[in-house]
């Protein structure tokens, strides 16, 4: 009837439009639903993962300077604990760094946790056919390399960051501990930290690869172009990562 609202009360007995109150209750779960979210966990992968990215190129780019001889690379080593100063105290900035970093791989831990069992929650059937296809290699290595890394950052900062297991183990020489570390008789760390290296290379390929076609790059020719970027990048990351303990082990590179 004429007289009678509309079942969503919008038309009222005179027959013009009334405007409704929208609710201004915040969606179930607020904020929380957000980080809680398929679209939260892949942000806060992306984010950390940026920020592990950036800490990589540069602290490949440090340790290259061991080629340029021990005083260069214990004034660039030194250097470090000064960033920041006067602003901050000395050696402030490393801890910061390393704050923010253990906050980037633990958000990039539980990121990926997350997101792959929702996925494997979404299909709890396997695929009948072709089960290969289910990922590139790098992506069904993602879970032991991620131990390997994470095994390797706890050795690594033991070794020469703390000196805690390093043969020199002296913080005024980072160069005698660098020599020391990659001595031949200690091969089994250098292929300990060729592999974590690896395993770094294909997290690196896997997750830029990733990046680069949720930036738009999924036709077949763009496919093509961010593969070949993802695995020159990592093979270029690697390199100069693994050059410094292979010449240490070749003697390129001597004691202080």
């Amino acid at each position: 009837m004429r007289g009678e609202p509309s079942v969503n009360g919008m038309v009222a007995a005179s027959g013009t439009r009334v405007a409704t109150k929208k609710s201004s209750a915040p969606p179930p779960g607020g904020r929380k639903a957000i980080y809680r979210s398929t679209v939260g966990a892949k942000a806060v992968m992306a984010v950390s993962g940026l920020l592990l990215l950036l800490f990589l190129v540069a602290h490949m780019a440090g340790n290259l300077k061991v080629f340029f001889g021990a005083e260069s690379f214990d004034s660039y080593a030194h250097w470090l604990r000064t960033i920041g100063y006067p602003v901050i105290p000395h050696v402030w900035y490393l801890w910061i760094q390393r704050f923010v970093l253990t906050a980037a791989v633990l958000g990039h831990a539980w990121a990926a946790t997350t997101l792959a069992l929702r996925a494997k929650r979404a299909r709890p059937v396997a695929y009948a056919h072709r089960p290969k296809v289910q990922g590139s290699y790098a992506a069904r290595t993602m879970r032991w390399g991620g131990v390997i890394i994470l095994l390797f950052i706890v050795w690594h900062l033991l070794d020469l960051t703390t000196g805690t297991v390093n043969p020199v183990g002296d913080a005024a020489h980072p160069y005698a501990n660098v020599v020391a570390d990659f001595a031949p008789s200690r091969w089994p760390v250098t292929l300990f930290y060729a592999l974590a290296i690896v395993a770094i290379g294909f997290h690196v390929r896997h997750g830029l690869f990733s990046a680069l076609r949720t930036l738009g790059q999924r036709t077949a020719k763009g496919e093509r172009r961010a593969r070949v970027v993802a695995l020159g990048f990592a093979i270029l990351l690697c390199v100069g990562f693994l050059s410094v303990p292979f010449a240490v082990l070749v003697g390129w590179v001597g004691s202080a």
